[in-house]
């Protein structure tokens, strides 16, 4: 138990080690740690488990900083604690290559649990993590041996509370129970453009009433009993809680404290200076960390050494226990494959009727739950459309915790954020579904996937105008090209049944990237040559029609079978065809130059692209491209395709013209 003179001064130097840094870059946001500081210590010294050590400890708390803008209260914190954070990052905040960059990124500096900053996805995130941990101990912790104890705590800010994507994942939240959740709201009253009085006045606490949360008040945001009180009683209390913590932004700073000064910018060395002189701190050295408190810090390492060794011995005991379930759950945390995981998965004979590819990827997620126990998926309430329930999944319910379908309802961007969050936990592998449409509501979702590495697995239908009468409004035009302009994110778009399932084996190993894949709602044939696991290679060779092709024709998904149509006709008529199908460009340009010459002979320069979609980008590949640079229209999809193009004969005449022939 520390002293209160020494407690004041932990906390200072929370505030102050925030405050030089964001000083000396000349850039940042101290307000939040400076106004956070109590609540924060009293999160990180009385409640958090975890472990400065190994930061990957199974058994932890996770702790998500939503309001990513205020990283700096995060990077005190790690260093303070023992976490492998030195203090020469702090000094080096947000410079290039630095590990305590303006907002903090998974996989970058060891302690940050995910990647936050566009707000209201840490709180989306965390609603996954605790999805993942209640779903984990309802199927592992067995009486006397409750392996799977996590908390995921986070600090939320109003920008988060007034974003769409925390009110769609605090609504699943309510309704699912997930006790795991505590969440401190730092209820400053302040956003960038000053008081929330201007756009943010409803009763916050009463909302999350009504989402069903549970919901406490501490009046001053510097009184760490009441916080340590609110947080005792948040963990007894069976329903997510969110604790408001009133604060100050800026607390201590004597002009700008309480202000939208204090957000996003340097207080300036006269301000940050009477700042410590108000909060009898020394002006000099700036990055001070008094020798006590840093051991009273540090006494974290010891600590979390302990609490993990007793998580290790009680699984030991637990493996004794229960010798099946210890190897499963360790298996799963350590987030290896089953072997022959991928065995017996469904194979289709060539068909000309076929199938739509999210019927035969409904077909492959049922062969895979039977080998993956840790395959989790869910719908943003699409789910007959989407074909992503598989059989005896069961609904994860609050009453049924160990249910591995979620029905996350018409929220894709919060689906988005938890399946990251579910992920990034571990032990589950989590996919979701919607139309490609709806891709765009959970962008900034996926785009966090992207940055971050995290292997979510994002199912989208309706990938085309083949959707029909629906009509405009439902039919993607720009979204794959969208889709395939975000860094590291796999997108697939699979020609038929066999390219499904090789999509999706793809997806399953696609270990530090999301994958999108896009899957049709009209039924296309089943094709010779797609069965031999060329998928992965992004591109490759279908057929040749003739030696020495003149004319290579290229296509995605559904249209693939119609260039094979149309490369028939050619052939017919004399003219040496290559048809190449093109599942992925993000996996081509994974292979090595010699193999994409083989698909794509620079001297074979007639080459034409066909998508049922936006032309952007193809002409990387191609001379010329059959495709759609404006919106659809509702009518069946077989008039739709007639009417824009998408038929043999179009792709034969374009051809002919391309070839001169």
């Amino acid at each position: 138990m520390t002293t209160n003179d020494l407690q004041t001064r932990a906390i200072n130097t929370i505030r102050f080690l925030s405050a030089d840094a964001v000083q000396k870059a000349n850039s940042g946001h101290p307000g939040l740690p400076m106004g956070g500081a109590a609540m924060a210590f009293t999160l990180w010294t009385r409640h958090l488990r975890h472990n400065p050590q190994n930061p990957k400890w199974a058994g932890r708390d996770r702790f998500i900083l939503s309001g990513g803008h205020g990283s700096m209260l995060l990077y005190s914190l790690l260093h303070l604690t023992g976490y492998d954070l030195s203090l020469e990052e702090l000094r080096n905040f947000r410079q290039f290559e630095s590990r305590t960059p303006g907002h903090p990124e998974f996989g970058l500096t060891p302690g940050v649990e995910t990647t936050t900053g566009p707000l209201g996805q840490g709180f989306g995130q965390g609603v996954g993590m605790a999805i993942a941990a209640t779903h984990l101990a309802a199927e592992f912790n067995q009486p006397g041996h409750e392996i799977i104890q996590s908390y995921i705590y986070g600090i939320v800010t109003d920008g988060d509370l007034m974003e769409g994507v925390a009110s769609e994942a605090a609504s699943l939240a309510g309704h699912l129970q997930l006790g795991r959740i505590i969440y401190l709201y730092d209820d400053n009253h302040i956003s960038i453009d000053g008081s929330t009085d201007l756009a943010f006045t409803e009763d916050r606490g009463a909302r999350f009433e009504a989402y069903g949360w549970h919901v406490q008040t501490v009046g001053d945001g510097n009184d760490v009993e009441a916080i340590d009180v609110a947080l005792k009683a948040a963990k007894a209390d069976p329903r997510p809680s969110l604790i408001a913590v009133r604060t100050t932004i800026g607390f201590g700073a004597p002009k700008k404290q309480g202000t939208s000064k204090a957000h996003g910018e340097p207080l300036g060395d006269e301000e940050l200076n009477a700042a410590k002189e108000n909060l009898g701190w020394p002006l000099e050295p700036r990055f001070l960390i008094p020798g006590d408190v840093l051991e009273f810090y540090r006494e974290a390492v010891e600590r979390g050494r302990q609490m993990e060794t007793d998580w290790t011995k009680r699984f030991e005991a637990y493996k004794k226990a229960y010798p099946e379930l210890g190897v499963e759950l360790q298996r799963r945390l350590n987030r290896e494959l089953p072997r022959d995981w991928d065995a017996d998965l469904p194979t289709f004979p060539a068909d000309a009727k076929g199938m739509a590819t999210r019927v035969s990827s409904g077909k492959t997620i049922n062969a895979l739950a039977l080998k993956l126990p840790e395959l989790v998926g869910g719908s943003a309430d699409l789910t007959p459309s989407n074909n992503t329930l598989f059989e005896k999944a069961g609904d994860f319910q609050k009453d049924s915790p160990a249910g591995r379908y979620v029905r996350f309802g018409v929220r894709e961007h919060g689906m988005g954020a938890a399946l990251n969050g579910m992920n990034l936990f571990g032990g589950v592998i989590a996919y979701g579904g919607t139309f490609m449409v709806f891709s765009d509501y959970m962008k900034p979702a996926i785009r966090i996937a992207a940055i971050s590495g995290i292997p979510s697995i994002f199912v989208f239908t309706h990938d085309s105008v083949g959707l029909g009468e629906d009509g405009p409004t439902h039919q993607p035009i720009e979204h794959l090209a969208a889709l395939r302009a975000v860094p590291n994110l796999t997108v697939i778009r699979p020609a038929d049944a066999n390219e499904v399932v090789e999509a999706w084996k793809v997806a399953l190993t696609n270990k530090n990237r999301p994958t999108a894949l896009a899957l049709t709602r009209q039924a296309v044939p089943t094709l010779e040559g797609t069965n031999r696991g060329m998928l992965s290679k992004g591109a490759y060779v279908l057929k040749d029609f003739g030696d020495n092709p003149q004319l290579i024709l290229m296509a995605s998904g559904s249209e693939v079978s119609l260039i094979y149509g149309a490369a028939e006709k050619l052939f017919a008529e004399g003219i040496a065809v290559r048809v190449v199908s093109f599942p992925s460009w993000d996996l081509f340009e994974r292979q090595d130059q010699a193999y994409r010459e083989s698909v794509l002979p620079k001297k074979v320069a007639r080459r034409l692209a066909v998508e049922a979609g936006a032309t952007l980008g193809w002409e990387r590949y191609a001379a010329s491209v059959i495709g759609l640079d404006h919106y659809g229209a509702s009518a069946p999809y077989k008039v739709i395709f007639d009417k824009f193009g998408f038929t043999v004969e179009n792709v034969v005449a374009k051809a002919k013209d391309l070839t001169g022939l």
